[in-house]
């Protein structure tokens, strides 16, 4: 029976009609009408796999191609896509659902990209313009080639604030002054290295005891370290006084003034062939500055659906209540100055309405320690 299919595919037409909820039928059904060169009755078995199981990863598969050899595209590439989302460890798959699996990928990444470009040329809109840039973030997540993240703050979720991976530069007015004096920070953070940096601190510090899930490998290691200039709201004394050009410089950003936690500006060390996991921040009242001051190649930083490569000297403020993440893998360490920043979003009364009221919490709450800054 194992070679002739013909015969093979009525029994398992006899086989589905009594038990027409049998997963291992329909998929034998289905491969029977294929290779007999069936693709439309093949379909219509598979769909009695995915009728009983909706994300079987093999029937899935097995829809997307028959739905391409059917000539019906954009549906195969639909298809294709949900069997990618569901699809096993590439290690545990046997070679031909392997190489079958990658055909898919490729199909949808070509369909989805046709797609965008359609789009693209149908809005007609530039993307150097803070509306083209969104225009193309929109018709990106509408053809299925971006997938779009959302504000997760760590404790303190603001109402109503928009969920914006990378603001507009021009949203910020003192960002070119700050840019200006790149190289006297940078100066800088080369003499905190060369004295060997005993003020440094690991970035990740959480007492033992807590949950650390992605932290686990950074917590109390210097891969990840900081020079803090600002801490919890306050100046650190010893590290201003030997980088007094970076704390002028500090004085033009608007920085939160929160009793307790902010304003916060460090260097930030990033060690040859480490990774920050993706993660998100305490609160979505304030964003978050880069300042790259040194950058060697292999370097990179993703907010949400957006990956940019750092470039020394040009300083960017994000929101990193949106999952974020960022990677070293050159052989050389990774200098940034980062600073939080009110949320151009908020007014002067919510702004101080704010402050109060997190420093009324974290009194009547008995501080903010390990809570993070604002």
């Amino acid at each position: 029976m194992m070679g002739d299919p013909r015969a093979a595919r009525e029994l398992f037409q006899r086989a589905t009609a009594l038990a027409p909820g049998r997963i291992d039928l329909s998929m034998g059904l289905a491969a029977c009408e294929r290779s007999l060169g069936d693709p439309a009755a093949a379909l219509a078995a598979v769909e009695g796999a995915l009728k009983a199981d909706p994300r079987l990863f093999p029937a899935l598969l097995m829809k997307g191609a028959l739905l391409e050899q059917l000539g019906l595209e954009a549906r195969a590439a639909a298809i294709y896509g949900t069997a990618i989302d569901l699809s096993p460890p590439p290690q545990t798959l046997a070679e031909p659902t392997r190489r079958a699996l990658e055909h898919g990928r490729e199909v949808r990444e070509k369909y989805t990209s046709h797609l965008a470009a359609c789009l693209k040329a149908e809005a007609g809109v530039g993307e150097t313009t803070a509306l083209g840039r969104r225009i193309e973030t929109f018709i990106e997540a509408a053809s299925g080639r971006r997938k779009m993240f959302h504000q997760e703050p760590m404790q303190f979720h603001y109402p109503g604030m928009p969920a914006i991976e990378f603001y507009d530069r021009e949203e910020f007015p003192w960002l070119e002054a700050l840019e200006a004096r790149t190289a006297a920070i940078r100066e800088e953070v080369l003499n905190v290295w060369t004295e060997g940096s005993p003020e440094l601190a690991p970035y990740v510090s959480y007492p033992d005891g807590l949950p650390l899930d992605q932290w686990v490998e950074l917590n109390h290691s210097l891969r990840w370290s900081a020079f803090h200039l600002w801490a919890d709201g306050a100046p650190v004394e010893a590290n201003c006084a030997k980088c007094p050009q970076t704390t002028e410089a500090i004085k033009l950003i608007d920085q939160p003034h929160v009793h307790g936690r902010s304003p916060a500006a460090m260097f930030s060390i990033l060690r040859p062939r480490t990774r920050i996991p993706p993660h998100t921040g305490v609160a979505n009242t304030r964003l978050v500055l880069h300042l790259p001051l040194i950058v060697p190649e292999e370097c990179g930083f993703r907010v949400g659906g957006e990956t940019r490569q750092w470039r020394e000297g040009e300083a960017w403020v994000f929101d990193d209540t949106i999952e974020h993440e960022a990677w070293n893998n050159s052989d050389k360490p990774r200098a940034v100055l980062i600073c939080d920043v009110w949320s151009p979003r908020l007014s002067g009364e919510e702004r101080e309405l704010i402050a109060r009221l997190l420093a009324a919490l974290d009194r009547l709450s008995g501080g903010a320690e390990g809570s993070g800054a604002l």
